[in-house]
């Protein structure tokens, strides 16, 4: 199941690009380093990346509203607890999420400054 937006596949993708870049010699400078070929891993695209974890923190959202208002309208299928527990989800989601944005935008103004 996808919980936070990225799948075990595109972690699993992302360790092995890692593992490529660690076991790469800088400038080329040294002994080459036989690295084992890297499975067919799908591309992330970084937008589409993006707009999933949006769309995910958006559903939070809106299931925490929907529980909060099926809770204080007295439906006895909705505890309290299911209510707090999604609403920190939601919380947590976007908060994450504004972070996110922030170093964005902070490395855009960085990229920005940069003397070319």
């Amino acid at each position: 199941m996808n919980v936070n937006g990225i799948g075990s596949d595109r972690i699993e993708a992302m360790m092995a690009q890692l593992k490529a870049a660690a076991t790469r010699p800088a400038g080329g400078v040294g002994p080459a380093v036989k690295v084992a070929p890297e499975p067919d891993v799908a591309k992330v695209d970084f937008a589409d990346a993006l707009k999933n974890s949006i769309a995910q923190v958006s559903d939070a959202q809106l299931k925490a509203g929907e529980q909060g208002r099926a809770f204080t309208m007295g439906d006895d299928k909705v505890s309290l607890s299911d209510v707090m527990v999604s609403m920190q989800k939601a919380s947590i989601g976007f908060q994450a999420t504004v972070q996110v944005r922030n170093k964005l935008v902070s490395a855009y103004h960085e990229i920005m400054n940069m003397q070319v």
